[in-house]
């Protein structure tokens, strides 16, 4: 195995984790005994999620020539209601905000990641259906 993760108990319902060197904490919401310390594990996974297709649209932006002068990644899920609960459909808001920002070229970039690059999107999309959009802001 190649990549590492541990959590550790804190107190209550939070861990300690660390990635690779870095640590951060994640709790429960109080309703279930934690103490709001933290983010809860399943919306990092969104987060991942964001992250690992928003490396990969941007990288291959700049491989195109395309620097935007604003990108952000939106996530949102809709969960299931009954256990185990896990999100059912994702979606992915590609925000971009720029002068002459070629839309083939937006397109190409999230495709590619969403298709071939990114591989928790792959992993999620086992799971959830994932759908996205590119929206140009003013």
């Amino acid at each position: 195995m190649d990549k590492y993760a541990e959590v550790t108990l804190n107190r209550g319902m939070s861990f300690d984790v660390e990635v690779n060197g870095h640590k951060f904490l994640i709790d429960a919401d109080e309703k279930v005994g934690g103490e709001n310390r933290g983010p809860r594990p399943k919306p990092l996974l969104l987060a991942g999620l964001g992250g690992c297709t928003g490396m990969d649209v941007i990288s291959i932006l700049r491989k195109m020539r395309v620097e935007p002068e604003y990108f952000n990644v939106v996530v949102l899920a809709e969960s299931t209601n009954e256990h185990p609960m896990y999100y059912k459909k994702i979606h992915i808001e590609y925000q971009f905000r720029g002068k002459d920002l070629p839309m083939d070229k937006l397109e190409k970039a999230v495709n590619l990641s969403q298709e071939r690059y990114c591989g928790v999107s792959f992993m999620l999309g086992k799971a959830s259906e994932i759908t996205s959009e590119i929206k140009i802001l003013d």
